[in-house]
């Protein structure tokens, strides 16, 4: 039987890809040009599916506000999880307003339509609970699992051992009993997570495993959503606009010129890209991106209502919303150690990351792997290094 409804978990913060999480959940940060809700909702609409539950908690009025009621003639009910306590616990939330069958799927993780199809069919098939795994050469970031002719026998999060080829692709199809497992399984540390619950399944049920090799993107950090942006960019999926081989721009953006667009790029609605800016490749912007003459911007993302004045160059950048980048700016982009909470990554692709409303007054440098807060403001002809917390003033 097709499963006409699915649940789309998207009520955590995403602390890991602070301060862009600060005043949005991380489902609404950009992928390219649109949140990454946005086209995780489009794979379900495309795979068949006829209703959408959403489950929001952080911030969950910049989700409703955003979609509404419908999504491209879908209907869309709100749950709220008040508390952030895993995402079994999430899935509970939904559980007064579903009967029967239901597709699970994350939504901070972008997939296509036929990952989806390819679980629903599965289940269709045999009524089994089936889920989406992905082959990946470094399993260590993921749930990692072990498949034996066609079922799962064993999920490891995040194994520190190389033999595991296999990851949970977070694309699920359970049945009705999906909610009476999640409350026999045991809470760690106060939080009830799915794949507690599906490695309890795995002792009395057959789970399916459904091997899929279509586009799989996760955000978890900081880094990502430049990665996020490639694939997106690469598959053409961005807003429908004009484009010619793979630059993208909206009717409405004003392009000087003497502008060079270099594929692949979206320029999105209202920009205005000034006389001998160079925009690319792997660029995304936002609505009502600035962008000052003699400016290079390349693999970025550049989120709505961003400034960037003229003289600047921005390489493996992220910005937030509403970001006012003075003359002479530069980000020489990655690789860099870059530390989140306590922890340091090293040789990550990343130039910066500034966030909403954040200010650098002029001829301001940012040292590879930087972090900006909300709010902080940036004297000119400051050196940027490491983290700057929010509201900051930065003067030397």
């Amino acid at each position: 039987m097709h499963i006409d409804t699915a649940v789309v978990l998207a009520a955590g913060e995403g602390t890991r890809l602070r301060p862009l999480t600060r005043n949005r959940p991380k489902p609404m940060l950009p992928a390219a040009n649109r949140p990454i809700l946005e086209h995780v909702f489009d794979a379900l609409v495309e795979a068949g599916i006829e209703k959408l539950v959403v489950v929001v908690g952080y911030k969950r009025d910049r989700v409703q506000d955003h979609f509404g009621p419908t999504y491209r003639g879908v209907p869309i009910s709100y749950v709220s999880q008040t508390k952030q306590l895993g995402s079994g616990h999430a899935l509970l939330q939904a559980r007064s307003v579903l009967d029967g069958p239901v597709l699970v799927m994350n939504g901070d993780r972008l997939v296509d339509a036929a990952t989806i199809e390819a679980v629903d069919t599965s289940y269709a098939e045999t009524g089994h609970t089936s889920i989406a795994v992905i082959e990946r050469q470094d399993t260590s970031r993921y749930g990692a699992v072990e498949v034996q002719d066609g079922h799962i026998v064993d999920i490891v999060e995040k194994p520190q051992h190389s033999e595991f080829r296999l990851i949970n692709g977070g694309v699920y199809a359970f049945d009705g009993d999906i909610f009476e497992a999640i409350d026999e399984t045991t809470r760690h540390a106060g939080e009830l997570a799915l794949t507690d619950t599906i490695e309890l399944l795995l002792e009395s049920n057959r789970i399916r495993a459904v091997e899929v090799d279509g586009m799989w993107v996760d955000a978890t950090y900081p880094w990502d959503l430049l990665t996020v942006a490639r694939e997106v960019l690469a598959r053409g999926r961005v807003v429908e606009s004009a484009h010619d081989e793979q630059v993208w721009v909206d009717n409405s953006a004003r392009v000087h010129d003497e502008a060079t667009l270099q594929s692949p790029a979206v320029i999105g609605p209202d920009c205005e890209i000034g006389p001998d800016a160079v925009i690319g490749p792997n660029v995304a912007l936002g609505r009502n991106v600035t962008v000052g003459a003699n400016s290079v911007i390349q693999h970025t993302v550049l989120d709505a209502d961003t400034r960037v004045d003229p003289s600047s160059t921005l390489v493996d950048t992220v910005t937030g919303q509403d970001v006012n980048l003075g003359v002479n700016t530069v980000v020489p982009g990655g690789p860099a150690d870059v530390q989140v909470g306590t922890e340091v990554f090293e040789d990550q692709r990343l130039g910066a990351v500034i966030a909403d409303r954040a200010v650098a007054l002029g001829d301001v440098s940012f040292v590879s792997g930087s972090l900006v807060g909300p709010n902080a403001q940036i004297a000119t002809g400051v050196t940027v290094d490491g983290t700057v917390r929010e509201g900051a003033e930065v003067v030397r």
